[in-house]
């Protein structure tokens, strides 16, 4: 089976990651730590370990780059523990177990420095361009966060707490039943975010890992409720869930699963909207007060048209950052020599194998 996450995302407090948690050394039995610039093929190198694994029958959880959501920052192969991870900026990764449990695979060798030095007024140039793009970006993500806030303050007075209560209970007595067969594991990730593609969820992983889908349609935020006291009831009776959390709100769920049930919650929002056809349906705005919402109708609408602006702001920032960041990995490419890149993903592969 292969998964699809993300471990970084771009929110209104920056950059968010979740590395520490992925790469515990108590956790893996062998992590690959690969280090060196831009342009490299690190994320090559770890499509190349993934392909393989996938070639064997072995579930792949590939882990995709907020930045650019088209290449890798980290493959894991779970059954076994072992992980191949960007550990460059901005989610630095360094052994701490070196050769024992994880170790460094350095891509930088494979650059001509030579050809570098030559490049160096490009180089600097475009990594100064991309890292001005990003605190563009994030200014106005930060501006959007703030306003979505308020928005949701507002759309959530005196909703019904208890009518969310009950029909919690009601899906918890339904769906979480027996006892589960883990040890009550909570595995945190983000199903995506804003990226330079705009917003972008990879609901495939959904589909992936649950038959039975519970779409939350909740544009005010309350169903983290629900899904929070859903997540408690699983891992009590030692079922392992997968909690992918709101970038913008990480103490927050955002999406559940539940591998062992074949369940999940997601919640599908303007922007976000789940494509699957679900097991079950449930409205929570309905849950809203309605007369407050008509009220103070006039204020929503224009903290959404606000909201709409700063976001469509931060996504020609981090548009402007891919831009650069492209550039800046072309003039690198033309001096990697990639037949020894691939060459020492091969090496390290008839190493994984082994473990297999």
């Amino acid at each position: 089976m292969v998964t699809n996450f993300f471990l970084g995302a771009n929110s209104s407090a920056g950059f968010r990651s979740l590395y520490e948690d992925f790469t515990d050394p108590n956790k893996n039995y062998d992590i690959l730590v690969l280090k060196g610039g831009p342009g490299v093929g690190k994320s090559s190198f770890m499509k190349y370990i993934g392909s393989r694994a996938e070639e064997q029958g072995e579930d792949v959880e590939y882990i995709w780059c907020s930045g650019d959501p088209d290449s890798l920052d980290a493959v894991r192969l779970p059954r076994v523990g072992i992980i191949a991870v960007d550990g460059t900026s901005p989610h630095v990764v360094e052994p701490q177990y070196p050769a024992a449990v994880d170790r460094y695979v350095n891509l930088g060798q494979f650059y001509c420095i030579e050809d570098c030095k030559k490049r160096r007024e490009d180089i600097v140039r475009h990594t100064t361009d991309y890292k001005a793009a990003y605190v563009r970006a994030y200014r106005a993500l930060q501006a959007a966060g703030e306003v979505e806030n308020t928005l949701r303050d507002v759309l959530t007075a005196g909703y019904d707490h208890e009518k969310l209560s009950r029909r919690t209970s009601g899906i918890i007595a339904r769906e979480i039943g027996r006892q589960g067969s883990g040890t009550g594991n909570v595995l945190r990730r983000y199903l995506g975010g804003v990226t330079h593609k705009g917003l972008l969820w990879r609901f495939d992983t959904v589909d992936a890992l649950a038959d039975r889908v519970y779409e939350l349609l909740d544009t005010s935020g309350i169903g983290y409720h629900l899904m929070a006291a859903v997540q408690t009831a699983a891992t009590e009776r030692g079922y392992d869930v997968i909690a992918c959390l709101d970038p913008d709100r990480p103490d927050r769920l955002q999406h559940l699963m539940i591998p062992e049930l074949r369940l999940a919650f997601v919640t599908s929002a303007p922007g976000m909207e789940y494509p699957g056809t679900p097991y079950r349906r449930i409205h929570l705005d309905a849950l809203l007060d309605q007369k407050h919402c008509r009220q103070n109708k006039a204020r929503c609408r224009f903290y959404r048209r606000m909201h709409g602006l700063l976001l469509e702001e931060g996504l020609e920032g981090l548009q402007a950052a891919k831009a650069s960041h492209d550039a800046l990995e072309k003039v690198y490419n033309g001096s990697v020599d990639f037949g020894g890149v691939y060459a020492l993903a091969e090496r390290e592969w008839d190493r994984i194998a082994g473990w297999l």
